[in-house]
């Protein structure tokens, strides 16, 4: 079936959605995950030092995430070894001491000020039917804040769900169990990874570019203080 035909005369998409600064998106239509509609892009080095600090730190992740992958790719392709051992719990200790608290400053410095903003603005999203972004929201409206403090929790679930996978992997006696349970922790820890590359791409590229041009400087320079 031609899609793309069929988005014309669909009845679906004759009121598509009205995204950042007034595209048109259809739900029959939707943009990639990394190629979201076009938002005024903002050079890290033009933000308020504020936010630039959350930018340094994701270039940061993007680094531990990247040998992270590596590591869980290699151990499915070798198995465990010691080294390979040593890459996995550096990076959730990472995740604990790096990620966590990084997280918890944006939920609770800047996140609740840019959400006032957007609704405001009207950049939000009711939550109608089945709730097609899958967040732990039931009713209300959406804002992109709504998403990433989802993300943050789906996050943590996740890392959790890996680490109690590894640990009964070790402590199976039957080696094609053992290896079930490894294979799954593993495949958990790409989803991770991926959800976290996700995540910071929505910061970095949609969510400091619309703080920046909704927050002042002055009330930026409260946060950092």
């Amino acid at each position: 079936m031609n899609t793309q035909a069929l988005n014309q005369i669909d009845p679906l998409a004759k009121q598509p959605e009205q995204g950042v600064n007034g595209n048109d998106m259809s739900p029959m239509d939707p943009p990639d995950a990394y190629a979201p509609p076009a938002i005024n892009q903002v050079l890290p080095s033009n933000m308020h030092p504020f936010l630039r600090q959350f930018c340094d730190e994701h270039t940061a992740f993007m680094e531990e995430l990247k040998n992270f992958e590596e590591a869980i790719l290699l151990v499915q392709k070798t198995g465990f070894t010691k080294e390979l051992d040593k890459s996995v719990r550096h990076f959730f200790h990472f995740f604990d001491a790096d990620f966590a608290p990084h997280s918890h400053r944006e939920e609770v410095t800047f996140f609740p000020l840019l959400k006032q903003r957007l609704m405001a603005k009207g950049e939000h999203a009711p939550i109608t039917g089945i709730n097609p972004l899958g967040i732990n929201k039931t009713t209300g409206p959406v804002t992109p804040i709504d998403i990433l403090e989802d993300d943050h929790l789906k996050a943590v679930q996740l890392a959790a769900v890996v680490l109690n996978f590894l640990g009964l992997a070790f402590r199976l006696p039957d080696e094609k169990s053992r290896l079930i349970v490894l294979d799954a922790a593993l495949e958990q820890g790409k989803n991770l990874v991926e959800l976290l590359r996700l995540h910071i791409f929505r910061e970095d590229n949609i969510v400091f570019a619309l703080a920046h041009q909704l927050i002042s400087g002055a009330e930026f320079d409260r946060m950092h203080a």
